[in-house]
């Protein structure tokens, strides 16, 4: 059977997105239990956090556009540009999970989330990777036998 590396990509994307939208729920359920939640900084009005709120949007929406183009485009750029993309993102994780070590009082539920999150990370580094070198042992295959034929 061929590997459809496109589709386990799309796939681990989609489960990385619902954990870290999970991951902002839980940290919310509090709220509706009548508790406090932990805050990063005190904020007045939404301007206060604007920056803060864009960055989330773009965290979220990268990976959105990858799955987005990773169903419609092939081309080597691509794959190499996602690849990376797929690193930083291993990177934050890691270095979320780290920080969350630090937040007082430790919330081990969060903490088995994010390393969840970031073995997702790192299977979808491994897929991108392959995915990445794919083409290119293709086209090493395809000039072989263009070679082999002359």
């Amino acid at each position: 059977m061929a590997v459809n590396y496109r589709e386990r990509i799309i796939a681990l994307w989609t489960v990385f997105l619902l954990g870290t939208l999970f991951h902002t729920q839980l940290g919310l359920m509090p709220l509706f239990h009548g508790l406090s939640v932990f805050e990063s900084q005190k904020a007045t009005n939404i301007n206060d956090i604007s920056v803060i709120m864009w960055l989330m949007l773009g965290f979220f929406v990268l990976p959105m556009l990858a799955i987005i183009t990773t169903t419609f485009t092939d081309s080597k750029r691509y794959r190499i540009i996602h690849f990376g993309l797929t690193v930083f993102y291993s990177i934050m994780n890691l270095l979320h999970v780290i920080l969350d070590l630090f937040v007082q009082p430790v919330l081990w539920y969060q903490i088995a989330l994010m390393v969840l999150l970031f073995f997702v990370g790192l299977l979808l580094n491994i897929t991108a990777f392959k995915w990445m070198r794919l083409q290119n042992m293709a086209n090493k295959s395809q000039q072989q036998l263009e070679r082999s034929h002359f």
